[in-house]
Order: C-alpha cells, then sequence, then structure tokens
C-alpha cells in the first residue's frame, strides 16, 4: 500500500506523520515559531521562511521514507475550497492569498493538498471512528480555537472556506481583540492563550496554560477559574452551533483538551442551560481518543483521496 504523509502546522511547531493506510507509522516534530516570526517579519520574508522550514522537514522523513506518493497539510487558516490558497491565517498574522501547495512542492518532488487544520483533523476523528456516526463535529483547542464538521461521510469546508471557525464566534461584545481583526472572538478566552490572558487579568502574573493547569488541579481559585471561563465560553459557542447543525457526536481534541477536567463541569452545566430542550442529554461529547494523532492521518487521508480523484 503506498504511504502517504500528513502534516499538522501550528503556530508553534511542525508535526508530519507517515501513515500506511490509516496507521501512522512515524511522526517528527521540528519546533517552529511560525507565529513569532509573522509578527516580526514581513510577510513576504516569514512566508518564504515558513517554506523552507516546512520543504526542510519534509525532506528529511521523505528520505526515509521515499515510498510516499503525496502530502496532505492542515493549516491554520481559511483556505478557498476551490483554489487551495490561504485567505488568511489569524494565528500567523501577515499572511494572505499564500499558495502553500503551489509553493511547497516543487521543493519536495511531491503533489501537495492543503485543508484547515481542524478540518483535517475532523475527518482524521471521523475516519478512525466511523462506526460512531456520519456526522461529527471536531473543537480543537491548542494556541487557538478550530473546528471541523463532517456531513455525511464528508469534510465540510463551506463555500468560502471558513465553514465551523468557531474560534471566531463572539463571545463577548466589545472584548479581547482577536488576530481575525474582530473583538470578543472565543480562542480569546477558550484557547490555551486565552486561558493565560484570563489569569493575568486575575493575578498580574503570566504563567503558561500547563502551569496554570497544574494550579488549578492543586485548588488555585484564579488558576481554576480560567479554566471554568473557558469551559462555559466554549459551552456557549457550541450550544449555538449546534442549533443550526444538529449533530450528535462532538468531539474535542488539541493540546488543551489534556485538562478537559477543569472546565468540564462549567462546560457540561452552561451546555445544558443553552440548549433547546430537545437537545439536552442527546448530544454526546467526547475527548479524542487519537493522542492528537488526528489531524496528521486526516490529512494524509484527504492527500490519498485526492490522488484518487484525479
Amino acid at each position: 500500500m503506498a504511504l502517504h504523509i500528513g502534516v499538522d502546522i501550528g503556530g508553534t511547531n511542525l508535526r508530519i506523520g507517515v501513515v500506511d493506510g490509516q496507521r501512522l507509522i512515524h511522526e517528527s516534530r521540528t519546533e517552529a515559531d511560525f507565529s513569532g516570526l509573522c509578527k516580526s517579519h514581513p510577510p513576504a520574508i516569514a512566508w518564504q521562511k515558513i517554506i523552507q522550514t516546512s520543504s526542510k522537514a519534509l525532506l528529511a522523513v521523505l528520505d526515509a521514507f521515499p515510498g510516499v506518493v503525496a502530502v496532505g497539510i492542515g493549516f491554520p487558516g481559511f483556505i478557498d475550497p476551490n483554489s487551495q490558497r490561504i485567505a488568511q491565517s489569524p494565528n500567523l498574522p501577515g499572511l494572505q492569498n499564500v499558495d502553500l501547495a503551489a509553493d511547497l512542492a516543487p521543493l519536495i518532488g511531491r503533489p501537495v493538498v492543503v485543508e484547515n487544520d481542524a478540518l483535517a483533523a475532523a475527518y482524521g476523528e471521523f475516519r478512525l471512528h466511523p462506526e460512531d456516526c456520519q456526522n461529527l463535529i471536531y473543537i480543537g483547542l491548542g494556541t487557538g480555537v478550530g473546528g471541523g464538521l463532517i456531513l455525511n461521510g464528508q469534510p465540510y469546508p463551506g463555500q468560502h472556506g471558513v465553514a465551523m471557525e468557531v474560534g471566531h464566534i463572539i463571545v463577548r461584545a466589545g472584548g479581547r481583540v482577536c488576530g481575525c481583526g474582530n473583538l470578543g472572538c472565543l480562542e480569546q478566552y477558550a484557547s490555551a492563550s486565552g486561558v493565560q490572558i484570563t489569569y493575568s487579568e486575575l493575578t498580574g502574573k503570566h504563567l503558561s496554560a500547563a502551569e496554570i493547569a497544574g494550579m488549578a488541579e492543586q485548588g488555585d481559585i484564579h488558576a481554576l477559574a480560567a479554566y471554568q471561563a473557558a469551559g462555559a465560553a466554549l459551552a456557549q459557542v457550541l450550544a449555538s452551533i449546534l442549533k443550526v447543525v444538529d449533530v450528535e457526536h462532538v468531539v474535542i481534541g488539541g493540546g488543551m483538551s489534556q485538562a478537559w477536567a477543569l472546565m468540564q463541569p462549567t462546560f457540561d452545566a452552561r451546555l445544558d442551560t443553552e440548549l433547546i430542550p430537545v437537545l439536552r442529554g442527546r448530544i454526546r461529547v467526547s475527548i479524542s481518543s487519537s493522542g492528537d494523532h488526528a489531524g496528521m492521518i486526516g490529512a494524509a487521508l484527504l492527500a490519498a483521496e485526492s490522488q484518487r480523484v484525479s
């Protein structure tokens, strides 16, 4: 069976997985502060460095696995479903209308498919557990908050590639400034950076989300309040989405999901309050069991399917 690569590009690292069928057989990680790069360099230079870093990391893996026939990339941004160009990336500021597939493919000698990172993860979750249901919402909690929707077994990007951009649903009118240009977006409250900001506002201290989680587990009231606020904001948004997109199964993934126990009580209470009565008790919310590999597997599977179509 042909091998495919799935890449998960984040704001601070680049993860590459070699996939055989639906099985991840190799994973490598490259520390890459793409977010900081985009904030400190002009867009053209930042983009060139992103391409250089990505191609170098991919070539190293391809050298070890020459049987790879195509590469799928999950990228944090608004991906045009027709052209695959990246229209904008709120967490990688300055990037607009760039073509990752066209710029990267000649350097690595393989066809490249690009999809929104959360949608790729949603597809990975669906394919890893197809017996669960044909309709699924995935929400990834990390540096930002991403969302992906699977309808009737197919990933749904939307007309303009912005379907399920849940992180940019406004939860606080006139709230914190978001990278997308709006104020009060969900990811400013329910992401790792959102938890850091909430804790800092409460205490004046600047700690990582992991450090705050550790303090919350020890009973620190301000740390726990930061995670409770994240859970409440997430539930508020999800309740609204479920009134529009009526699906049974919601999967929560991403690095922040490791602290789900700190968010869940507030999340459950808020979700139950804000759902319409007919949906209460009928929505299954689970934490990803993929070990945070769904994004790479989903991207690789999308690359494999693009080869079959072509």
